[in-house]
């Protein structure tokens, strides 16, 4: 969601920027992190506390509101054939 505001500077300053937004939904970082305690598994609070899925966050739509064109690709292809457009 940090993201979200140096979009519209983007648009705002007519940058020549390429963005990549990896959405995982989820606070991958604190899975390691409680990896690394040893404190074993989640609970289901815990475990919640760390999906940021719900509601999963339309970061096209969200970027286009910015005034930034924006596409999305869910492979390694689609990924290639949408960086070649501009």
């Amino acid at each position: 969601m940090y993201t979200l505001q140096s979009l519209w500077t983007m648009a705002r300053e007519r940058l020549d920027v390429v963005s990549v937004i990896l959405a995982n939904r989820r606070y991958r970082i604190l899975d390691i992190e409680m990896q690394r305690t040893g404190a074993g598994a989640m609970g289901p609070m815990a475990n919640d506390m760390v999906d940021i899925s719900r509601p999963d966050l339309d970061w096209v739509k969200m970027s286009e509101g910015m005034g930034v064109a924006a596409t999305r690709a869910t492979t390694a292809d689609e990924f290639v054939a949408h960086s070649g457009r501009r």
